[in-house]
């Protein structure tokens, strides 16, 4: 389902009482979260901004990339797992953002967290955690092996595949640093990292953060639809598969905001939706 390590997840399975579904509709809590220009410049360039792009990595001119909110929010699906929601088996599974006014070049995020739905999906379970603030409104979508079946609803379907050829298609080049700066933002999970770590969980070298290859395909769908980056106003997207850093993802769109990514022939991100101001 992901190719991304849920955030947080340690070695030692969770022990929370009750069921998954107990879960649903507890808070997380609240967080301020100060950032500077030099985060929100590392950030750009740990998604694939270059040098070249001034008003993402100069601060004279800097417009901060919206999706940087969910560096500052990572928090909440950490603490989800601190307290024994899910063991270490559990994976992001997609991601939702919608985007209600623009970052400051520097400043601090008020936010609020909690568990929205959590979903029986049998086997399993999915954990909605939802994050808010003036700024954003962004949704963790956590799947859960061995925390279903008690007797919760499935959730939505995931939604049919495009049947039309997309609009128009792009690209973006990850670098082979890309996973060794974005984990300074604050997830240090290892398999980010050390290639043992990696192989533990059956690849054969460090991948790059699912958040990091979502934040990325932003930036040639921004071309594609004749606008900036900074002005994304939302997005989705479904892990379906791991990029390696140096991996070349291809973008597929479609008129009405929907696309999908893929590196040669594997799937990476499918039932995007993406829209921009």
């Amino acid at each position: 389902m992901s190719g991304a390590a849920a955030p947080g997840i340690g070695a030692v399975p969770g022990t929370g009482a009750g069921t998954a579904g107990d879960w649903a509709g507890r808070s997380l809590g609240d967080r301020t979260a100060g950032y500077t220009e030099t985060e929100a410049i590392l950030y750009a360039l740990a998604v694939g901004a270059s040098a070249q792009d001034l008003d993402l990595v100069f601060e004279d001119r800097l417009r901060v990339l919206p999706s940087f909110g969910l560096t500052l929010a990572q928090w909440a699906p950490d603490v989800l797992a601190g307290q024994g929601a899910f063991d270490n088996r559990a994976v992001h599974g997609s991601q939702q953002l919608t985007v209600h006014r623009p970052l400051p070049r520097s400043g601090e995020v008020t936010m609020s967290a909690r568990v929205g739905e959590v979903w029986d999906k049998g086997s399993a379970a999915v954990f909605n955690v939802i994050v808010e603030s003036d700024f954003f409104a962004a949704t963790w979508r956590i799947f859960a092996p061995g925390c279903g079946g008690f007797g919760g609803d499935r959730g939505p379907s995931a939604p049919a595949a495009p049947d039309t050829e997309p609009a128009a298609v792009g690209s973006i080049a990850t670098q082979p640093n890309q996973a060794a700066l974005y984990r300074l933002l604050g997830d240090r999970h290892h398999i980010h990292i050390d290639p043992q770590a990696a192989r533990r969980i059956g690849q054969d070298r460090p991948i790059l953060h699912g958040l990091a290859s979502l934040a990325a395909v932003t930036l040639p769908l921004a071309g594609l639809a004749g606008a900036h980056p900074a002005d994304l106003r939302e997005f989705s997207g479904r892990f379906s598969g791991v990029v390696f850093p140096g991996d070349e993802i291809a973008v597929r769109c479609w008129t009405d905001g929907r696309f999908d990514a893929a590196v040669a022939d594997r799937p990476v991100i499918t039932d995007g939706l993406i829209a921009f101001a």
